[in-house]
């Protein structure tokens, strides 16, 4: 089995409700089985799945994420299932192949990075704060500039439907 890249997976992780997750359909193909499997095991272990490790989507969820998710499916699915970072390190528990071994490796240490970075962009904004505090605002251009540039960048939103005069 080729090893998993951590980019191959965090580009799979999506912030819903507040929390960073990743979707059955992807952590199924990540794990080589069919969505309908990996469903299915999880039924089998509900009790190991509370509520903040996993978590089914509202229609409303599921079409706001059909405009950004490549899978064109997901649109039409009747549920779609978001696991938590204890969700999938629940799974392992679950999914015992060699493959799933390998990529909830991999998925944990992208969540751990995930985790960092979030953590240092907080102790940047703190030291930022802290030194704005400390200077003039003769220095406020500069500030201002370093926090556009810390500004994640916005999203261009697809437009859908047809431009046209007539």
């Amino acid at each position: 089995m080729d090893v998993i890249q951590i980019e191959t997976v965090e580009r799979r992780i999506y912030l819903i409700r507040k929390q960073n997750v990743m979707l059955d359909r992807d952590l199924a193909n990540l794990y080589g089985v069919e969505t309908r499997v990996l469903n299915q095991a999880v039924r089998r272990n509900i009790r190991r799945f509370p509520k903040d490790f996993m978590f089914s989507l509202t229609r409303e969820e599921i079409m706001d994420l059909s405009q950004i998710v490549t899978s064109s499916g997901i649109k039409h699915a009747p549920n779609v299932f978001a696991f938590t970072e204890q969700g999938v390190a629940m799974l392992s528990g679950i999914l015992n192949s060699e493959q799933a071994v390998q990529v909830n490796i991999a998925i944990m240490r992208a969540f751990v990075k995930l985790r960092e970075m979030i953590a240092s962009h907080k102790d940047l904004s703190k030291r930022l704060d802290d030194l704005e505090k400390k200077y003039d605002s003769q220095f406020r251009i500069v500030f201002d500039a370093i926090r556009e540039l810390m500004a994640p960048p916005a999203k261009p939103r697809r437009k859908i439907g047809f431009e046209g005069g007539a």
